[in-house]
């Protein structure tokens, strides 16, 4: 190769997946394999950087996307793509469980389409903070509990998990109703035993890690292609005014008497243990050994997980705000449940779409509720390095689902009563989260950008502000 004492060798080029790599050595060029560089050994009598043409970084991406598609051709990488999907779907289903289903079902009827924009803002702020979940489990190796507790004392790390156990806990009411309720509404289960059947259902589904975590994951994905099945057929059946939609998306308003509503829909937004479990679930695509090359192939494939995942429920929840607005606006429907939006919605389009929301319904329930359990675990292994087995965190977290349901407790009071509880969290996960992402000595080379930083800081403050509304007009009686 040419390579004496004196001589120059510059690393010009690396193979979008990190191997080969591509060195200049007395002007010739020479492609060698990473384990056969890792053994050249150079003595840095000088060092200089090459200047290299700036260019942005989406045509970066879009060059070194055509050259993957031209080495490997496209159906390799789409099947590569394929198979590192999974942590942003399970994520995803948080942001379309029941309780945003309630909260959509109301904007919707209340307001029309309006309010599309709220859930447009709030998925975009949805996206930046689980992708800086993710990288935050990437970077580290860690996850989001972990990093706390490697970096506070131990007492504010004992209080981060009291009330994200709280929390997470909580929040599992209103998914774990959710699947009972569809139970309820599909089949004509009581409440009571749909709820028995939900839990067994979904321990039946966290069974399946037994046989490898990416068969949990396959089965969210099938739950939520249903869901999102399910509201294109509404959609078409509904035949919504796509200009009013079109609006409502780009046209940010606030109708009299729609605070509320906005608070709740973004309040529900980002939720706490999605944070969490995000930079757990991402582990299961790279080590902390693994290069920094490859960390950031993870990262990339992360974040196109990330966008196709979160647009998809950002499709979801939009379209039950439609769907709401078509068929329920001005008067139409009464009492903001899924229990009466089921009810009306048979009548107006048929039998077909009744059982299709009861079918979304569940599956969401599902869904949400398994990924609200394997968060509960990553809360308790992160904070405080102690492991019970699923079994039984799945009973623990049932018995005061069963109590609230079998004391006939309103769904919608369960509803408000987990937003209140991600309110009362959402600070202590979002707070440390921006602080971890955007300290060098903890992420290295995956440091916030100035410009990240500011969206982040902005999309915190936006969320922390909606959640102090909401509590504020839930304990002044607004609510």
């Amino acid at each position: 190769m040419g390579l004496r004492p004196g001589r120059e060798i510059a690393a010009i080029k690396v193979d979008p997946l990190g191997d080969p790599i591509t060195y200049r050595v007395n002007g010739s060029v020479v492609t060698i394999p990473r384990l056969d560089a890792n053994q050249i050994r150079i003595d840095i009598n000088s060092l200089r950087e090459i200047p290299i043409p700036h260019r942005s970084w989406w045509v970066e991406e879009v060059e070194r996307l055509r050259e993957l598609f031209k080495l490997y051709g496209v159906r390799v990488v789409l099947r590569r793509a394929f198979v590192f999907f999974g942590p942003a779907f399970l994520v995803s289903v948080g942001y379309m469980d029941p309780g945003n289903w309630g909260t959509d079902i109301e904007g919707g009827a209340r307001f029309g389409y309006q309010l599309l924009w709220v859930i447009l803002m709030a998925n975009l702020i949805a996206i930046l903070m689980q992708a800086l979940s993710a990288k935050l489990g990437i970077a580290t190796g860690k996850t989001l509990p972990e990093v706390c507790r490697g970096n506070y004392p131990r007492w504010v790390s004992s209080a981060l998990w009291v009330t994200a156990e709280l929390a997470a806990i909580a929040t599992d009411l209103a998914e774990f109703l959710g699947g009972a309720v569809g139970f309820n509404l599909l089949f004509g289960i009581p409440l009571f035993p749909a709820a028995i059947l939900t839990g067994i259902v979904i321990s039946g589904i966290l069974l399946l890690e037994r046989y490898g975590f990416r068969k949990v994951e396959l089965v969210i994905i099938g739950l939520i292609a249903i869901i999102g099945f399910v509201y294109m057929i509404e959609i078409w059946l509904a035949n919504p005014d796509w200009n009013a939609i079109l609006q409502g998306l780009l046209v940010p308003s606030i109708p009299i008497g729609s605070t509320l509503v906005i608070v709740g829909i973004i309040g529900a937004t980002v939720m706490p243990h999605n944070l969490y479990l995000h930079s757990a679930l991402i582990q299961t695509r790279v080590r902390p050994s693994d290069s920094l090359a490859r960390k950031q192939n993870v990262y990339r494939l992360a974040m196109i997980d990330l966008l196709v995942a979160l647009n998809g429920a950002f499709f979801v929840n939009a379209a039950i705000m439609i769907m709401a607005a078509t068929i329920f606006y001005d008067g139409a429907l009464q009492d903001y449940s899924l229990e009466t939006a089921h009810r009306t919605l048979t009548p107006a389009l048929g039998a077909f779409a009744g059982a299709g929301f009861a079918i979304a319904l569940l599956a969401s329930g599902l869904s949400s509720s398994t990924t609200a359990t394997l968060a509960g675990q990553v809360i308790m292994e992160g904070f405080i390095h102690r492991h019970i087995n699923v079994w039984v965190r799945r009973a623990i977290t049932m018995i005061p689902s069963l109590i609230v349901i079998g004391l006939g407790t309103d769904p919608l009071q369960i509803l408000i009563l987990s937003q209140v509880s991600l309110s009362f969290q959402l600070p202590f996960a979002v707070i440390p989260l921006v602080l971890f992402t955007s300290n060098p000595r903890i992420m290295g080379e995956f440091t916030n950008t100035s410009v990240t930083k500011a969206l982040a800081w902005i999309s915190t403050l936006i969320i922390l502000g909606m959640n102090f509304v909401l509590l504020f007009q839930i304990f002044s009686g607004a609510q």
